[in-house]
């Protein structure tokens, strides 16, 4: 039986332990996780490969984040990874700011579209069990993958 993180601290320590050069920055409610090692990339050109957000925020109210013991990791996966689980990316958000895709957001322990980065190929979970979080390790791999061959390819053009 694995043991899986259940709560944001032990999400956020099974990131950092897990995952060589994660830089992570704690900002508007949220924790962003960045593959920089030894922080050498400009602010801008960093970009996160996961994040964990703990509590609704004047921008992000659709999960339901203020109930107690809740919390969403959201994933940067591939577009393929995305198609296997979701089909076809939804278009953008619309006036209300969430994505359609038919899903409830507010659902605990299932791996969902991101409700506003689905088009960019994110997904997230709330509050996942340790079966859930099984497969999430594997999602949260490949976000690393490819984190770290951005990360290489920024820094290559850093270089010339």
């Amino acid at each position: 039986m694995t043991t899986a993180p259940l709560d944001e601290t032990a999400t956020t320590q099974y990131i950092t332990e897990t995952f060589d050069g994660v830089d992570v920055l704690v900002a508007a409610g949220y924790s962003f996780f960045f593959y920089d090692p030894g922080q050498k990339l400009p602010a801008e050109r960093r970009f996160p490969f996961a994040t964990l957000a703990a509590s609704d925020n004047e921008y992000d109210t659709v999960s339901n984040l203020d109930r107690p013991s809740v919390f969403r990791l959201n994933i940067g996966v591939s577009k393929e990874t995305y198609r296997e689980l979701f089909g076809p990316q939804p278009p953008a958000a619309g006036a209300s700011g969430i994505v359609e895709t038919g899903h409830d957001f507010t659902t605990l322990d299932q791996i969902l579209p991101h409700p506003v980065y689905a088009p960019q190929s994110w997904i997230c979970v709330l509050s996942p069990s340790a079966a859930t979080f099984d497969k999430v390790r594997l999602l949260l791999d490949e976000a690393y993958a490819l984190a770290v061959r951005k990360y290489g390819k920024l820094r290559t053009l850093e270089d010339s």
